[in-house]
């Protein structure tokens, strides 16, 4: 099931580009996967649960658990076969390639599959806030220069996830409660008491907020701005059913629970009620979906919550059905506002007679969503208004859902009016490709009412997990003349009347302006936040970055430190270990703790910003000779490389900054604070790690790393802990690197005061330079021009370059790795960057760094998610690749060599994109305007 997800993010990448430039064949070729998905959930219907999961590190509980049942697959049925119509349409809709909405929209799909599949409460979270950045990205992206755009993509961003932030803390609560955070087992066994209250209330305010409930909806609306392929699909079928599918999902185990039903009742019922009146008073087709979307929200929230067998077969069925009948409506005014230009109802004439194809199935999906026979939807709600038929306080529900339902008659068919009254002199021509995916929904919510057999297959299995309610109840078109269907008559009756009495005439009537209004006091908040920000920002950022230090660093004494010295103080603290501590164990160190510590103080005193650079290098230096000394060369190697790298860096930067510090300005009171404050934090630290080394309580990890080393046929245990037993971490980290390099390039090159430089044309700009065995023609970046250091940097850097491939290959024996291996090839190239500048390093530079980059990533990606498709679903198997090869003879090549080897590329590229980013901006002011620089898209 991982690899489902898997697919979806190489969809979602790889489908845009190689198909971009033709929309119509792009999009439906995205849309095969949904597709397979929910052919997929197809096949499991009837067939049990399924469950899967895949090891991150066993020993500290990271494990992705995924699990199908019956609620999974009637959520996959709808987000895979609404999603596959929808991107379809999307290539319809849109005038131009929209790689980049095609692609969100993918992944999109992908997270929400990710978020039903998971059965691990932190793993679904990853994957609700994967929807929340999405959807983001889909609301503002179409018109990023347009403020309503912007201002309705953040709304949704801050409410889903500041609410997203508190049902994390209510899973934590949950999970600790219970001692676990797999979902099935929670349901199974639920905690009881204040942590399930206090949990139970949180993570329904999250679930809330997902589904716009009242008064957490504004956001919904708002996003009426993005196109409507997302609007159909987050806004209708997916996105927005995620707060109710996790409702859906806890309520078999905690619907019990005190807070639980009279809040999901309360909130549901509200939202159904307050979103069906404001429905009735839209113009914007779009918006009048919108609050008729939360409305009908309420009613899922009301019958997934309210933990009944009845409810929750009438919940499950509603979900397919409300998908099956938004989604099309939505669809609908697309396709309406693409022909007419416009889609605000007291605008629009003659719509239904120029699509009348379009006309009748938007009338379907309407009829479903009011509950006419055979629908899906009138199934649905027979369903809903028997689950509150039996008297006490369930009456109360069963007159707000009726009076929802009647409220849904009344927008239902103000819609219809709006969108299709009138005559017109066109001619007839509905646009098939967008009409098609409106009629294939509309009709599936016509079939779906067909066989509720079907149905109750499908549904039942949940169902039966909630508590019985009474005989059992089956889906069906006909229950005989019984209360819900005189309920569905009342509604009917009654949503005719509202129709003709408020919702005939356009434009709408206008709210009153002093009744509450979700979107002004949102703005209300975050203007309340923002003045609060800049009052604590104008007192407490002074522009002082010691005063900034000082603050964290005695905000540390205070806290951890005190409570250090008071343990120690107390006793509770360890005691020295036998024979007491040792100060060294070789007098080596002791001579390199002095380095260390006279090369700290120089660079304290030095007044140089030259002298200081180079005397922090010699403590780091000195550093790397401690690690040489306890016996760890691989972090000798690696530090000594970094040392230099950032030495090289550092005297470029310093290029641009004046010479000598300026002069010392605070006096001695402060400078005194200074040093006690600092001396305090060095303390502190040595301390701390002391107490931290004589404080073990269980054996170090240390020797089991070291019998797996052992077992692998390895002696750098170092390196296999990186690139095959904590490889999923290693890809973490190098991420990091790359989104790092990406951000030091975009701050350097987009930063106030740079200019853009013309893209080299062709070859011609490169073919000088490497016609020249000396350096490329340009200023150096040091000033000046030495041939003796140019002829020795052409001659030392093939041979550093082939020690770099050594340390690549010597990794799995002796020190080295790709790590190391592509910090030394990248002190290649800036020995060959010193002499020439960006030019001779450009002609030095096989590819872009950004192609290093992102194949480096690319390639440690594949070959560890490649593990999952094997039996065991790890991140990297381990395995070799055997084979004889002419001349070498037999030859076996780890798997994980491919892993480091991405890394090798990763770290390569990361340094020479900073090289030739830092190199764009320092000799930027010299060269002449509008110069054409090779090598300048190598940054």
């Amino acid at each position: 099931m991982l690899a489902l997800v898997g697919i979806y993010a190489v969809v979602a990448i790889g489908v845009p580009w190689a198909l971009g430039r033709y929309r119509r064949v792009m999009a439906c070729t995205a849309a095969l996967v949904p597709a397979a998905t929910a052919v997929w959930a197809a096949t499991r219907v009837g067939r049990g649960e399924l469950s899967t999961r895949a090891v991150w590190s066993a020993d500290l509980g990271l494990v992705f658990d995924f699990r199908v049942d019956a609620l999974a697959v009637v959520m996959l049925l709808l987000v895979g076969g609404v999603g596959a119509v929808v991107l379809c349409y999307a290539g319809w809709y849109f005038a131009r390639s929209e790689r980049l909405m095609i692609g969100t929209l993918v992944a999109f799909a992908g997270a929400m599959t990710g978020l039903v599949l998971a059965d691990n409460l932190l793993v679904l979270y990853v994957f609700w806030e994967l929807t929340t950045l999405s959807s983001f990205v889909l609301i503002g992206h179409p018109r990023p220069d347009r403020k309503a755009d912007r201002r309705a993509a953040t709304q949704a961003l801050l409410t889903t996830t500041a609410f997203g932030l508190v049902m994390l803390a209510g899973f934590v609560v949950l999970g600790q409660a219970a001692g676990t955070y797999r979902i099935s087992e929670l349901v199974a066994d639920p905690p009881g008491g204040a942590p399930a209250r206090t949990g139970v209330v949180l993570v329904l305010l999250g679930a809330f907020a997902k589904s716009a409930q009242m008064p957490l909806h504004g956001w919904l609306p708002a996003a009426m701005v993005a196109p409507t392929p997302v609007s159909a699909y987050l806004h209708a079928a997916a996105m927005v059913k995620a707060g109710v599918y996790l409702v859906a999902r806890l309520a078999p185990a905690f619907a019990g629970v005190g807070p639980w039903r009279p809040l999901v009742l309360a909130v549901g019922l509200l939202s159904l009620l307050v979103g069906g009146v404001i429905a009735l008073r839209q113009d914007d087709l779009k918006r009048l979906l919108a609050y008729g979307t939360i409305s009908q929200l309420g009613f899922l929230m009301v019958l997934l919550g309210n933990g009944t067998r009845t409810a929750a077969l009438a919940g499950t069925a509603l979900l397919l059905a409300h998908g099956l009948f938004k989604a099309p409506l939505f669809l609908t005014v697309g396709a309406v506002e693409q022909e007419t230009g416009t889609r605000r109802a007291d605008r629009l004439i003659g719509a239904g007679r120029r699509l009348p194809v379009l006309a009748i199935a938007a009338a379907a999906a309407i009829a479903s969503m009011i509950g006419i026979p055979p629908f899906l939807g009138f199934v649905a709600k027979e369903a809903a208004f028997e689950a509150f038929a039996h008297g006490g306080p369930d009456i109360a529900v069963l007159a707000g859902i009726v009076a929802g339902s009647a409220l849904t008659v009344a927008y239902g068919a103000r819609f219809l009016h709006g969108a299709f009254r009138g005559g017109t002199d066109q001619e007839a021509g509905d646009p098939w490709g967008l009409v098609v995916p409106v009629v294939i929904l509309s009709a599936a919510g016509f079939g779906a009412g067909l066989v509720p057999g079907a149905l109750q297959e499908l549904t039942g299995p949940y169902a039966g997990t909630l508590r019985a309610d009474g005989p059992g109840y089956e889906l069906a078109l006909w229950h005989g003349l019984g209360l819900p269907i005189w309920m569905t008559a009342v509604a009917l009756v009654a949503g005719a009347g509202l129709y003709a009495a408020f919702g005939r005439t356009f434009p709408g009537r206008s709210a009153r302006p002093w009744l509450p209004d979700a979107q002004r006091g949102y703005d209300a908040v975050v203007g309340g936040t923002m003045d609060g920000a800049h009052a604590v920002t104008r007192r407490l950022q002074i522009g002082s970055l010691p005063v900034y230090l000082g603050v964290i660093a005695l905000t540390v004494l205070a806290v951890p430190g005190t409570a250090l010295v008071a343990g120690l103080l107390r006793g509770t603290g360890p005691g020295p270990p036998a024979g007491g501590p040792r100060a060294w164990d070789d007098p080596a160190q002791l001579v390199l703790a002095a380095v260390v510590i006279v090369c700290a103080l120089a660079a304290v005193r030095a007044r140089g910003r030259l002298s200081a650079v180079v005397l922090l290098s010699g403590a780091g230096y000195g550093m790397t000779g401690l690690f040489a000394t306890y016996g760890a060369p691989d972090l000798a190697l690696t530090l000594v490389v970094v040392e230099t790298l950032t030495l090289f860096m550092l005297v470029l930067v310093l290029r641009r900054l004046p010479e000598r510090f300026p002069p010392r300005l605070r006096k001695a009171p402060a400078r005194i604070a200074t040093a006690v404050i600092s001396l305090c934090m060095g303390g502190f630290a040595g301390l701390f790690l002391m107490v931290a080394a004589l404080s073990r309580s269980t054996e170090p990890v240390g020797p089991g790393y070291t019998r797996l080393a052992a077992e692998e046929g390895t002696k750098n245990v170092v390196n296999l802990i990186l690139v095959d037993l904590r490889a999923l971490d290693t890809l973490g980290e190098i991420t990091v690197l790359a989104a790092t390099a990406m951000g030091v390039a975009s701050l350097v090159l987009t930063g106030p005061g740079t200019r853009r430089r013309p893209r080299p044309r062709g070859g011609d700009a490169g073919e000088a330079p490497r016609s020249r065995w000396l350096a490329a023609p340009g200023r150096p970046p040091l000033g000046g021009s030495s041939v003796l250091l140019e002829a020795v940097a052409r001659l030392l850097t093939p041979t550093i370059l082939v020690f770099s491939v050594y340390l690549f290959f010597a990794g799995h024996g002796r020190p080295g790795g790709g790590f190391v291996g592509g910090l030394v090839a990248g002190m290649a190239y800036v020995l060959r960057y010193l002499p020439g500048g960006r030019r001779e390093l450009a002609t030095a530079l096989p590819v872009r760094p950004g192609v290093l980059l992102g194949g480096g990533l690319g390639l440690a990606v594949a070959t560890g998610a490649a593990g999952w498709a094997l039996p065991g679903g790890e991140f990297l198997t381990s395995d070799k690749l055997a084979g004889t090869v002419p001349v070498l003879g037999h030859v076996e090549i780890p798997t994980n060599l491919f892993f480091d080897a991405g890394v090798y590329l990763l770290v390569l590229g990361l340094v020479l994109m900073i090289l030739t980013t830092l190199g764009a901006s320092l000799e930027e002011p010299d060269e002449p305007e509008g110069a054409d620089v090779p090598g300048e898209e190598a940054a």
